[in-house]
C-alpha cells in the first residue's frame, strides 16, 4: 500500500478543502431515485457521452444521484444505476487511509496501468445494483479517470486502494459491465443466489434511509 497521506483533509472533484459537511451538499438538493438491477438493459450496454453540459438537467442529476447513493450506503453510483443512459458517474467515498473522497466526473476514459507497474489487489467488491452479495475481485490498486466536470471542466481523478477499486467499478458500468462480469461462473452463479435471498432486506433498508433523509 501506499504510504499513509499527511495531508487528511476531504477531497472534493480531486482537490483538498479545508471544510466540508458530513452530508454533501448535493446529497441534501437531490431526490432520491430507484436504482436499477442486473438484467435491466440499461446496465448491460455502453452508455452515451454526455454533450450538454452546465444545464439545470445535468445538475439536477448528479445531486440524485448523491442522494441515492447516500439512502444506499453507497461508494459511488454510476447513471446508468438510476436509468439514465449517460458517461456520468459520482462518488462519495472514505479511502484506506481515512481520506474522504467527494466529486462527480462525466466522459471518463481510465489511463491503461503498464503491466510492469500494475499491482493487484484483491478485495471483496459489491455492487448497488447487484442488492446483497460481495465476492472477491483482483483489481489494480491505482486507478487515474480522465474526464470533465458538469460544467465542460477538464478533470483528472486519481485513486489508491479502495478509491482506485470504486472509480474502476463505476468506469465499468459505463461500458455496460458489472463485476460479476468479471467473475469465474461459479462465483457469478453463487452471488445471484445470494442476490435473490438478501435483496428485499436491503431495499427495505434503503426505504428506511431515505425516510430517515426526509426523501
Amino acid at each position: 500500500m501506499a504510504d499513509t497521506p499527511s495531508d487528511r483533509r476531504v477531497r472534493v472533484q480531486g482537490e483538498p478543502v479545508d471544510a466540508f459537511p458530513l452530508l454533501a451538499p448535493a446529497t441534501e438538493r437531490g431526490a432520491v431515485r430507484r436504482i436499477t438491477v442486473v438484467g435491466e438493459e440499461v446496465l448491460h450496454r455502453p452508455c452515451r457521452p454526455v454533450t450538454a453540459f452546465g444545464t439545470p438537467e445535468l445538475a439536477r442529476l448528479i445531486d440524485d444521484m448523491f442522494a441515492t447513493n447516500h439512502v444506499a450506503e453507497g461508494a459511488g453510483l454510476a447513471a446508468n444505476q438510476v436509468g439514465v443512459d449517460l458517461r456520468l458517474f459520482i462518488w462519495d467515498i472514505t479511502d484506506d487511509w481515512g481520506v474522504r473522497h467527494v466529486g462527480h466526473i462525466a466522459n471518463p476514459v481510465l489511463d491503461e496501468t503498464p503491466a510492469a507497474g500494475r499491482r493487484l489487489l484483491e478485495e471483496p467488491e459489491g455492487c448497488l445494483s447487484v442488492p446483497g452479495p460481495y465476492r472477491p475481485l483482483a483489481r489494480p490498486d491505482h486507478a487515474v479517470v480522465r474526464g470533465r466536470d458538469q460544467h465542460g471542466n477538464p478533470l483528472v481523478i486519481e485513486g489508491r486502494g479502495y478509491f482506485a477499486r470504486c472509480l474502476q467499478h463505476e468506469s465499468d458500468h459505463l461500458d455496460g459491465r458489472l463485476y460479476l462480469d468479471r467473475l469465474a461462473a461459479r462465483a457469478r452463479r453463487s452471488a445471484l443466489r445470494e442476490m435473490a435471498d438478501r435483496q428485499q432486506e436491503v431495499l427495505t433498508r434503503r426505504a428506511a434511509n431515505a425516510a430517515r433523509l426526509g426523501k
